[in-house]
């Protein structure tokens, strides 16, 4: 096989890390992930896996896990915030490929235990605060000071990621003037496999069932000049979501009746990482493209990431030519992605009430006119499929 006894040390045991342990070693590869926790573990928090990102979760091994355990999306609803009237219905059923809800701590799970399967080591405790790049090898520096080399590393450690800090440098990202609450609770009956997306001035709510319908997902964003700080363990008081989104309509305040318990966390706006490779050592995931989650493609890029990065390992025997071919591969798209998100924000938010009442008839009209149009501008994000591009070429594991 064309990475049989290439040692891969990774960092961090979330989606990106656990995803491209597995696609190595699928390839061969010895593959050890470091992990700062105790536990894998993941907060609450629902995630929407777009088809791009169901073609690497099938190419892992795990489309039956994911149908047992994610919901199998129908549709889109984008709704007006007061009446809950419908604006445009994206029909995600037309056979353009799969679209799943999942709970973020199963897909987690699954992960880990594919990650596991093709052989793959998973060492709890280890956190790597620093990292040096020298003579071709990487150093890693422990919390506690020991140090230890790596052949090859991969950094998937997140937004605050050691290994893009020493191929980048250090920036502060900026702040984008909105928050966001996360909350899941118990559904109290039948709920449909769509995502509800009100939008209002300033504002938008999302929200979609989790496992078989059992919990809903509830994300809420409102525009703000006082910032939260990053990162999504941070508890808020249910009320404050509730005060926010008070005017909402159509049901939003009986379900945020039901939230005992929120997340809130500050959206920040993070630069595409400039150097994705130098010697050893490369990064993918937030460690490389952080994005906002206006377009729900955090998690998806990530698998794509991981898939492709394995990929070119497999391909080029000289690393320094492989991290070369990801990087060429990958940034482009990231970059793309990375400002379509943004843009949707401010759609979703439209403050004056003539150009929100003007925007949202156009977008019935064409909805009207061409029912598959909107989802259909969408298929360079969802129809790309990185497994197909890059076949697993060595025989897959058992």
């Amino acid at each position: 096989m064309p990475l049989t006894g290439r040692k891969v040390t990774i960092l961090g045991a979330g989606i990106a890390g656990l995803a491209v342990a597995t696609a190595l070693a699928r390839r061969g590869a010895e593959a050890v992930v470091l992990e700062r926790s105790d536990a894998i573990r993941e907060v609450g928090a629902g995630l929407q896996i777009s088809p791009n990102g169901v073609a690497v979760l099938e190419a892992l091994g795990l489309g039956p896990a994911l149908a047992a355990h994610g919901v199998r999306a129908r549709a889109v609803h984008l709704r007006d915030f007061r009446a809950g009237r419908e604006v445009l219905r994206l029909d995600l059923s037309t056979g353009r490929g799969a679209y799943h809800f999942i709970h973020r701590a199963d897909l987690i799970e699954m992960l880990a235990g594919a990650a596991r399967a093709a052989g793959v080591q998973i060492r709890l405790l280890h956190d790597i605060t620093g990292v040096t790049i020298a003579d071709g090898r990487a150093q890693l520096t422990t919390a506690q000071g020991a140090q230890a080399m790596a052949d090859l590393l991969i950094g998937a450690d997140g937004l605050h990621s050691v290994v893009r800090g020493a191929l980048n440098g250090m920036a502060a990202p900026d702040f984008t003037g909105q928050v966001a609450w996360r909350a899941l609770v118990p559904a109290t009956g039948p709920v449909a496999p769509v995502a509800q997306v009100f939008m209002g001035p300033g504002r938008h709510l999302v929200h979609y069932p989790l496992r078989g319908g059992e919990l809903i997902n509830i994300v809420a964003v409102e525009e703000r000049e006082i910032w939260a700080d990053e990162g999504w363990n941070h508890d808020d008081a249910p009320e404050n979501l509730r005060r926010a989104f008070a005017d909402f309509g159509a049901g939003v305040p009986e379900l945020l009746a039901r939230v005992d318990h929120v997340n809130l966390w500050g959206l920040f706006r993070h630069p595409v990482a400039a150097r994705w490779h130098s010697g050893p050592a490369a990064i993918l995931g937030d460690a490389a493209h952080p994005t906002l989650p206006f377009l729900a493609q955090g998690a998806n890029m990530a698998l794509e990431d991981a898939w492709v990065l394995a990929a070119c390992l497999e391909r080029h025997s000289d690393t320094e030519t492989a991290f070369a071919a990801y990087q060429a591969e990958r940034r482009p798209r990231t970059i793309r992605i990375v400002d379509m998100a943004s843009k949707n924000a401010r759609n979703y938010h439209l403050s004056s009430p003539p150009l929100r009442a003007l925007a949202h008839t156009a977008l019935r009209l064409g909805g009207a006119l061409a029912p598959g149009g909107a989802l259909k501008r969408f298929d360079w994000v969802y129809a790309h499929d990185v497994a197909a591009r890059y076949p697993l070429t060595a025989a897959p594991m058992p």
